[in-house]
């Protein structure tokens, strides 16, 4: 069994939320004002929860039934052992227990009838993961806001299409545009700066264009805007179970995917007055989830506005955010929904989406029972690829999380240089980098704003409520993400469209993985493989040579060595060892033979014959060579061994680790 550790803080990786009016689908009666957490931290004094997430045991009654779970919990806050723990340690009775309700992945989210101060939160969350039944226990954490990395100041309003070339703004779309050293430059910037973080979108559309493909983009909503296909908004759901969330005036979920506003500037919102923001985080809308939407699938060649990664794919918007952010239970329906599941009292989608897009996240960490890991996992049996943005807190994105569960696609943040956007979290479990923009000069972390450096996409110029619709600049990692997720629909669109089987999560991870591009200098934290790259993505997926030579790795087992090796000068093989989680000590070696053997390796991708982009080498004299990783990522190892002066025969190559 497992509990959540509590968080100091609870941030999203990315401006979040939204609110949509009007008749629940499914009334619920309230079982408790929101409940504010005291943490103690300056920097972020109060945190949000809406109880706590059971999740059982496999194979367990509880998570069976929803009626065998209710009871459990029932009994375990009843307890003799239970009333005298909290009569002892906290000088009152256990909550009484107001309400559970189901979730789709067999967790219950259970609500006590009172609102727990931190010590008390801890105390439950311990008394209910010492139940045999139970796997995991975590809060129901209300993710607090915070906006992208940066808003250009300038906003343009969409009129009628222009007599300019298609898509007039698409020259402010740098980030779509092949990076081959072009200079940048725009209206009010003070000089142009040269493109080495685009992804050659363009050069995809050969062979596919997203037609057939839907992208769920769980986050704010959607709004009406004349360059966005909102053909399935209404098909979309609101998952927001609290009013106060919402905006509606009970509790309840309902249908449709509609963004009107995620505006906290009122003073129903502030804590004091029972809601959940400081004055200082207070906000107007920020109609994110349109401008996530716009970067996977804008209309293009329809000369107005700007373009679309995959503008024949056709976005299916997901509402989990809303004034005060999203609960866990609510953004872990949405998953499971959006992928093709069934929910609890949710009709169920007619439109399963290939692709989920999550620009959002927080403090924490995904154990493989909890419920953004058992959500995620059910979506990637279904098929569907589920990407996520790695956070805008320039930290380790291991301790983010949804980005960091088993199986999630994470995604950094790069800038029109191609370096490290500064923002942008960073690590081992980052998979890859996307275009994010950077604010300031060359990708800087201070200075004046400059646009050429924003990812630039649909927006609402409302300040509450849906106004104008519009185009404007953001940056961030929620910004990255998109990006990815239209490439993936690309690449789906383009295996369909060569008659090929449409990959699977685990072959797009790889796609996507292998044919990205270097990054233009070695940055210091480490963002993934490299950047993603449309063109190269979109062709390995339509069966073209594209990317490295991956598909031709020779698969090794962990201490099985192969052997009898042998290559000419500047030649050799490739090799693959694929590493679980939780291994250690991961070493690789060759040995026996003569000659001379160059030992490289790379997590991800194939390393370069001369060794300019390996991770890991080994060349001292003669054949044995190694190479370890004592915290090896939970990855594909690529090993290449090449041949020095004069070549190599009869060598053996083994890879050998720790179990988890």
């Amino acid at each position: 069994m497992s509990v959540a550790s509590l968080p100091v803080r609870g941030l999203l990786a990315a401006a979040l939320a939204s609110a949509l009016l009007g008749a629940p689908a499914q009334a619920q009666t309230r079982a408790a004002p929101l409940s504010v957490m005291r943490t103690g931290d300056a920097a972020e004094p109060t945190a949000l929860y809406d109880g706590v997430i059971v999740t059982y045991r496999a194979g367990a009654a509880e998570r069976r039934s929803a009626s065998a779970g209710a009871a459990t919990v029932q009994r375990v806050l009843r307890a003799p052992a239970t009333a005298a723990q909290w009569s002892s340690v906290h000088r009152r009775a256990a909550p009484a227990l107001a309400a559970t309700r189901r979730l789709s992945t067999g967790a219950d989210l259970v609500r006590p009838a009172r609102g727990l101060a931190e010590a008390e939160l801890d105390t439950l969350l311990r008394t209910l993961s010492a139940d045999p039944s139970v796997a995991h226990v975590e809060p129901n954490r209300y993710w607090q806001l915070v906006r992208p990395a940066a808003t250009a100041a300038a906003r343009v309003r969409a009129g009628s299409a222009a007599a300019a070339p298609d898509d007039p703004g698409y020259e402010m779309q740098w980030h779509f545009r092949a990076p081959d050293g072009t200079v940048e430059h725009l209206p009010n910037d003070p000089e142009g700066y040269a493109n080495h973080g685009g992804i050659d979108v363009p050069g995809a559309w050969q062979y596919g264009r997203g037609a057939g493909v839907v992208v769920a983009v769980i986050d704010t909503g959607i709004t009406a805007h004349p360059d966005l296909d909102t053909s399935l908004a209404a098909a979309g759901y609101d998952f927001i179970s609290h009013a106060i969330n919402s905006g509606r005036p009970a509790d309840g979920r309902a249908a449709g995917g509609w963004d009107t506003g995620d505006w906290s500037d009122e003073d129903r919102f502030l804590l004091d007055n029972g809601g959940c923001v400081q004055p200082w985080q207070q906000r107007g809308s920020s109609w994110h989830g349109t401008h996530v939407s716009g970067t996977v699938a804008q209309v293009t060649g329809n000369a107005l506005g700007m373009a679309g990664v995959a503008p024949e794919a056709r976005v299916l918007p997901i509402r989990a955010l809303g004034h005060c952010g999203g609960t866990t239970a609510d953004i872990v329906d949405a998953i499971v929904w959006a992928s093709g599941g069934s929910v609890p009292g949710v009709p169920d989608n007619q439109h399963p989406a290939e692709v989920i897009n999550m620009s959002l996240g927080g403090f924490g960490t995904c154990p493989a029972d909890s419920a953004y890991a058992q959500a995620i996992a059910s979506a990637r049996q279904r098929g569907t690829t589920v990407v996520v943005a790695a956070g805008n807190e320039g930290s380790d994105a291991g301790s983010f999380t949804p980005g960091n569960c088993p199986g999630a696609i994470n995604v950094a943040a790069t800038g029109i240089t191609g370096q490290r956007a500064y923002y942008s979290n960073y690590g081992a479990s980052i998979a890859l980098s996307a275009p994010g923009g950077g604010t300031f000069a060359n990708d800087g972390s201070s200075g004046d704003p400059v646009r050429a450096g924003y990812v630039w996409s649909a927006v609402n110029l409302g300040d509450r409520s849906p106004g104008d619709p519009g185009y404007g600049g953001m940056s961030g990692t929620s910004m990255a993400a998109p990006h990815v997720a239209g490439v993936a629909a690309l690449a789906i669109s383009a295996a369909l469209q060569a008659g090929r089987p449409v990959p699977t999560p685990d072959q797009m991870r790889e796609i996507l993985l292998q044919t990205s591009r270097d990054f233009p200098a070695a940055p210091l934290r480490r963002i993934g493989v490299g950047i993603l790259d449309a063109h190269k993505a979109a062709a390995r997926a339509a069966g073209a040579a594209a990317g490295g030579d991956e598909p031709t790795a020779v698969r090794l087992a962990r201490a099985v060595p192969a052997a009898g090796l042998a290559a000419a000068q500047d030649a050799g093989r490739l090799f693959r060892i694929d590493v679980p989680a939780g291994a250690r000590n991961l070493q690789i070696r060759s040995f026996g033979g003569r000659g001379q053997v160059r030992l490289l390796a790379r997590v991800g991708r194939s390393p370069a014959a001369d060794g300019s982009n390996a991770a890991l080498s080994s060349s001292r004299p003669g054949t044995a060579q190694s190479v370890q990783a004592t915290l090896p990522s939970s990855d594909s190892y690529f090993v290449r061994l090449v041949g020095g002066a004069g070549g190599y025969s009869g060598v053996s190559l083994i890879a050998t680790y720790s179990q988890p």
